[in-house]
């Protein structure tokens, strides 16, 4: 599991395009800066880790292109220690930008090819999230709510109701919403029953599947 200074060279000129691209969070690029995104895909696509776009892995998933990464990673406008929900582990590459920038994460994969591969990868880099499971996303983790922050990572043709009741007030819900193609959406809770909607342009993810027990 070799990171080389050709790896951080390549880094380095990612961070530089996703800030031309309009990303600001400085510790969303630090981060970005920090993890070798090659050590989260197959070895043949090792050349082209750090060009901005999405690859197949395992389980007929994909890892986010880093500008997804960056974008939802921004808008939950993550402070330290706050205890953030992923559903959609994947990769584990969201997973380590979070916890990167100082979150406790919590996430659910519901593929168990891809939790096994992640459970074993995160901590040989180094990285611990909080709490790894596996199970279904929609359900979000109740036992372990609320949260102050909420990421989806795959295309959500509903917004759960679980996810939103697990929310604390004042937190967010970034999730991309719509069937095919999905609109970037992100929920602020205002109180027990209110929340604000805003959206942000159209992104292109895998379904969020059901009912994985």
């Amino acid at each position: 599991m070799k990171d080389t200074n050709k790896h951080q060279g390549l880094r380095n000129q990612l961070v530089n395009q996703l800030r031309d691209k309009g990303i600001t969070d400085e510790a969303v690029l630090a981060a970005i800066a920090k993890i070798p995104r090659h050590l989260f895909l197959d070895s043949s696509f090792e050349d082209f880790a750090y060009q901005d776009k999405a690859f197949p892995i395992a389980a007929g998933q994909t890892i986010s292109q880093p500008y997804t990464v960056a974008f939802q990673s921004q808008l939950l406008n993550v402070k330290k220690d706050d205890k953030i929900l992923e559903i959609g582990t994947g990769s584990g590459y969201q997973t380590a930008v979070l916890c990167t920038m100082g979150a406790k994460v919590y996430s659910v994969e519901r593929q168990n090819e891809l939790f096994k591969i992640t459970s074993v990868l995160l901590p040989k880099l180094g990285i611990r999230p909080k709490h790894l499971s596996f199970g279904d996303g929609y359900k979000g983790l109740p036992n372990y709510a609320p949260f102050d922050s909420i990421i989806v990572t795959a295309g959500a043709p509903v917004i759960p109701p679980a996810l939103m009741s697990q929310l604390k007030i004042g937190g967010r819900l970034v999730i991309p919403f719509g069937d095919k193609n999905q609109i970037m959406t992100m929920l602020v809770r205002k109180d027990e029953t209110k929340f604000e909607k805003h959206e942000f342009g159209e992104f292109r993810f895998v379904p969020l599947l059901e009912n994985k027990n």
